[in-house]
């Protein structure tokens, strides 16, 4: 019985909680709601037929472009019966039923969203999406669907359904700057809204879920898909025939972009209005309807500059080009055409990643110099067989040539030296992103399962400009309201990667690309500048997908990028086109920057005849001859050990014989060595100047003979050292005998 009790308050206990907490909940929404119902309904941007932006550059002047989002109205008696049925049957078949709130879809989604742990479902009706995209932001709170809630009772109680429906199709996102389905009509069909077919209807219905998932020009099949779940949701509704279903999804995508506003996607003006969005978290659209003003750091000289190196050097592929100012890392200048945004677009980098992956991690860990020597050779790692461009080999070369040359053997060399993790983490703090599969040793070649953008790759360039100093890419310099107030100002935070002489170096090796690697053509460039090129071949053929260049003086990085968005092949490598771009942007500004040397960074003698020997990097002792040694640049905190060449010396591998009455030696000789072979009267044999193998073969005039060998430096013959070698005769019945 006592047990029976306890369940039964048990019980009634947690009624009462359920009570209390769903009363609770009941009236923190009414009081939600009560507020939401005094947020007044601003109907003059509920149809808004043309919106502008108005955006200014560096000196606060308007920046000569359309920074038009919405052109054209399309009137509700002028769209297609089948293109509004639609976006009916897919977003919200009850619309012409329900007073602005469809609850039922709500309940079902709530209890989706308890279960997920998130907001992922909206349920939001056709008149609620309206208010979402001109009333409120985008975030996805409690409060906010409340708001909306309460705006598209509003907004039902003054319009009729067809006037609602009218807005929202000319209110809604379909990717690509289109708002309104005028603007998506004209973008990816070239044609009004009053042509559009059922199949194109059905596809622009489809995109608005998720524009950039369904976008049928980056993800073709999920647009079909999703087109053809259109079809099917307006066949079930009894809009069209199973024969008109059938024949629209046996009909091929077919895309007829518009030049006009292919080209608007990819200027600078839209750069800076992608960044506000993020910045103000709020769609174009709204940042246009509020008045919002977008001040950038476009430098107009630096602009047209651009501009204009494109027209030299024109390609038939799309392309990308940026500017950025090293110290703060604010973009001049931007240009690029495709069918959809370069800045957003991840590419394959090529052999650009090596100086921020492999190289620049190395020379910050103390684990190379730039006269540093590695063997360019074939290798194999477990299944991972690399070859540089043309299978042709090098053997022993510096690191600088390495780089300079795009060697890439020892690019994945120096990877190990590393480690892939490590050499990750630096590259993440210059802005590279990386998947959970890029850990092999073929990133060191560019090899990610992604890639990066242009603005990433140009932006890690300008750390190493910037004497390691990251600061991430920037078109916005601040953001006021429709009354001058300021509502965002750019406090960019910079972070140190590298240490100023590690990124000195790597800009000296870069610097020699420039003067005699891959990068050449900036060779008769009258300024400093360093560069690296960039070529992604395409796998099992000889023709490339990608090619790159990204140079550098001490004010600015200018990143070239040629390719194609759909992945068709093109004619293009790294160190030609892109390569003369880059040299003709530069040639026409007045940049004659020079490069910092730190104070770290020191100049020393190497001793050249270890270096060749032995491949080991050792600075020349002060008593070591000029011929001898050659001039590198190192950090002081990094300093090789001194070389005891020409301080003391050491006898070479001597192997010594009787071959009949003759006595041979052989011995690996030094060109900077002399070898004397002499007995207690008169000098039998001297080698001076000589590399390599040497034998020597000296008449035996006794049964038993006794020389000396001795060896010195050419040029200090107080350095030597001695050897005493004893010849014995053999008799035809003793074996051959000899000693030291």
């Amino acid at each position: 019985m006592a047990m029976k009790k306890i369940f039964k308050w048990l019980l009634i206990s947690l009624l009462i909680v359920l009570v209390l907490t769903l009363g609770g909940l009941g009236l923190y929404i009414g009081s939600l709601y009560n507020k939401a119902q005094s947020i007044p309904l601003n109907e003059e941007i509920l149809a808004a037929p043309a919106l502008s932006i108005e955006i200014f550059d560096a000196e606060n002047k308007p920046i000569k472009e359309d920074n038009e989002i919405s052109r054209a109205y399309a009137h509700f008696e002028l769209i297609p019966q089948h293109t509004k049925d639609a976006f009916i049957s897919i977003e919200d078949k009850t619309f012409y039923n329900h007073n602005g709130i469809n609850y039922k879809r709500i309940a079902k989604a709530s209890l989706n969203n308890i279960k997920s742990r998130s907001l992922k479902e909206g349920a939001s009706t056709i008149t609620q999406q309206l208010v979402k995209n001109t009333q409120l932001t985008s975030e996805k709170t409690f409060s906010r669907k409340i708001n909306e809630i309460a705006l598209a009772k509003k907004v039902e109680s003054k319009y009729d359904k067809d006037k609602i429906l009218e807005m929202y199709l000319n209110a809604i996102y379909f990717g690509n700057n289109c708002y309104g389905i005028e603007s998506a009509a004209n973008y990816y069909f070239s044609k009004e809204t009053k042509d559009l077919s059922l199949e194109e209807s059905a596809l622009l219905a489809g995109i608005i879920k998720s524009p950039s998932k369904y976008s049928p020009i980056k993800h073709q099949d999920n647009a079909l898909k999703r087109r053809n779940l259109v079809l099917c949701e307006m066949e079930k509704d009894q809009k069209i025939t199973p024969a008109q279903r059938k024949f629209a999804e046996e009909k091929k995508l077919h895309l007829n972009l518009s030049k006009e506003k292919k080209n608007r996607l990819n200027s600078y003006s839209q750069a800076a209005l992608d960044e506000s969005e993020n910045i103000l978290r709020l769609p174009a659209r709204q940042i246009a309807i509020n008045g919002y003003k977008i001040y950038t750091y476009q430098d107009v000289a630096a602009q047209q500059a651009l501009e204009s190196a494109f027209k030299n050097t024109p390609v038939d592929c799309d392309y990308g080009g940026i500017v950025i100012n090293n110290e703060t890392g604010h973009v001049s200048a931007y240009i690029g055409e495709g069918n959809y945004k370069i800045l957003e677009a991840k590419r394959q980098p090529g052999s650009c990643i090596k100086p921020i992956l492999v190289y620049g991690p190395a020379l910050n860990e103390d684990l190379i110099y730039p006269c540093s020597q590695l063997l360019d050779e074939k290798i194999t790692i477990g299944n991972y067989s690399p070859k540089n461009v043309g299978n042709k080999y090098h053997g022993y070369v510096s690191a600088r040539e390495a780089l300079s040359k795009s060697m890439n053997i020892p690019a994945i060399k120096v990877l190990s030296y590393v480690g892939t993790d490590k050499a990750k983490a630096y590259a993440r703090e210059m802005g590279i992103e990386f998947d959970v599969n890029d850990d092999s040793y073929s990133i060191a070649l560019g090899g990610m399962s992604y890639g990066c953008t242009l603005s990433q790759l140009a932006g890690a360039y300008s750390c190493i400009a910037n004497q390691g100093i990251y600061n991430k890419p920037s078109f916005v310099s601040f953001i006021t309201d429709k009354n001058g107030k300021i509502v965002y100002i750019n406090q960019q935070e910079n972070k140190k990667v590298l240490r100023d002489d590690s990124a000195y170096l790597l800009t000296d090796m870069l610097k020699t690309c420039a003067q005699s690697g891959t990068g050449r053509k900036l060779a008769s460039l009258e300024k400093e500048i360093a560069t690296k090129t960039g070529t992604v071949g395409r796998s099992g053929s000889n023709e490339n997908s990608d090619a790159w260049n990204i140079s550098y003086t001490q004010q600015q990085t200018c990143g070239i990028w040629l390719g194609n968005l759909d992945n068709t092949p093109i004619s293009y490598a790294g160190g030609n086109q892109p390569t003369l771009i880059a040299k003709d942007y530069f040639a026409a500004t007045d940049d004659d920057s020079s490069f910092l040397q730190p104070s770290s960074i020191v100049e020393k003698d190497v001793d050249s005849t270890t270096l060749n020997e032995s491949h080991k990097v050792s600075l020349a002792s002060k008593y070591m001859p000029q011929r001898y040694t050659q001039k590198e640049l190192f950090s002081s905190f990094n300093l090789p050990e001194i070389s005891n060449k020409f301080t003391e010396i050491q006898a070479p591998n001597i192997t010594s014989y009787v071959n009949g009455n003759n006595a041979v030696l052989e011995f690996d000789a030094k060109d900077y060595q002399t070898y004397k072979i002499y007995n207690t009267s008169q000098t039998l044999k001297e080698v001076s100047g000589q590399s390599g193998q040497q034998k020597l073969i000296l008449p035996l005039k006794n049964k038993e003979e006794k020389i000396y060998f001795e060896n010195y430096y050419s040029l200090s013959p107080d350095i030597k050292i001695k050897k005493e070698i004893t010849f014995i005769k053999k008799t035809p019945k003793e074996k051959e005998k000899w000693y030291i």
